[in-house]
Formats: structure tokens, sequence, C-alpha cells
């Protein structure tokens, strides 16, 4: 591509990420806040507890892949990604110290 009109080699192609999975992840979100009454909130939640509540929806899911969570009538799929995309976020930094130095030539990544 040419980087003369735009310079954004390195970066990431966001428009390869299927868009309904930020839908769902939004729906999700918006259950969420409306329970806790905090966007913010799930940054107060160790990752630990994330990995489990995804193993339950994952499971529920394999189970049924149709089936919803009894309390939030939304489907186990899109907690799943919800809670994975927590996990992503909250152990970010610990990923890009492990790995991305090793895998990303942006130049904006940090070395371990």
């Amino acid at each position: 591509m040419n980087q003369q009109a735009k310079a954004d080699a390195g970066k990431p192609r966001l428009s390869l990420v299927p868009s309904e999975i930020i839908r769902n992840i939004a729906i999700i979100r918006e259950y969420g806040t409306q329970k806790y009454g905090d966007p913010v909130n799930w940054r107060k939640v160790e990752p630990e507890r994330y990995r489990d509540a995804a193993y339950r929806h994952l499971l529920a899911y394999i189970d049924d892949p149709a089936s919803v969570d009894e309390e939030s009538g939304l489907p186990h799929l899109w907690h799943l990604a919800c809670n994975v995309a927590f996990l992503c976020e909250l152990e970010k930094e610990l990923f890009e110290n492990e790995h991305m130095s090793s895998i990303c030539s942006c130049g904006n990544c940090r070395k371990g």
C-alpha cells in the first residue's frame, strides 16, 4: 500500500473484525451497566473471575448453542465474548510485555 497518502503500516486493520461481535458485546455492556450502575465497574474485578465466568458461558453455549443466560435473557455466547473482551483489556499489558515485541513491527510496542 502507498504509505505517502496515509501512513498506516503496522497498524491493525480493524475492518477485518466481524462487526457483530462488537454489537453483541455492547448489548452485554449495556445490561451490565444497568445492573451495576457503573460503566467501568468491570475493571474492579479480578481476571480469574472473568476466566471462570467465560468458562461457565462457554460450557453453557457448547451444551446448547441457542441457550441464554437465565438472569439476563441474553445469549451465553455474547456473555462469553464480553468476558473475553474484559480479559483482553485487563491482561493487555502482561501480554504486550511478554509477546508483542517479538511479533509487532509498528515500533510503538514496548520491548520486554
